[in-house]
């Protein structure tokens, strides 16, 4: 339960809550006692360009509740795409943000 626990709050998703057979668990502990050097990483390709690294596919961010005063037309915009006009508006700063990251990296 503890190390299911671990991978939850390491990965922050479900994906890896789902029940998992004594085996792995064994196995999971037994990596979890070893030092990192200690583990054979060798048939695992190093990644070296993390540049088409999706965020949120894995990792998901802490939502932070926040009162926010948009323009009634933005909002109604947002709101007329369908359900989901908060995650619409999280996806359209998140991509400007991104943009906003790279120009800066180019300067």
């Amino acid at each position: 339960m503890y190390i299911r626990k671990c991978i939850y709050i390491f990965w922050g998703t479900l994906l890896f809550m789902s029940k998992i057979s004594r085996k792995q668990s064994k196995e999971i502990a037994a990596l979890a006692t070893m030092n990192d050097a200690s583990i054979d990483t060798s048939d695992i390709p190093e990644v070296r360009d993390w540049s088409s690294a999706v965020v949120g596919k894995f990792y998901r961010p802490i939502k932070k509740p926040v009162t926010v005063r948009l323009d009634a037309d933005v909002t109604a915009w947002l709101k007329s795409q369908g359900p989901g006009y908060q995650t619409r508006l999280n996806k359209l700063l998140r991509a400007a943000m991104a943009q906003s990251r790279t120009r800066r990296k180019r300067a």
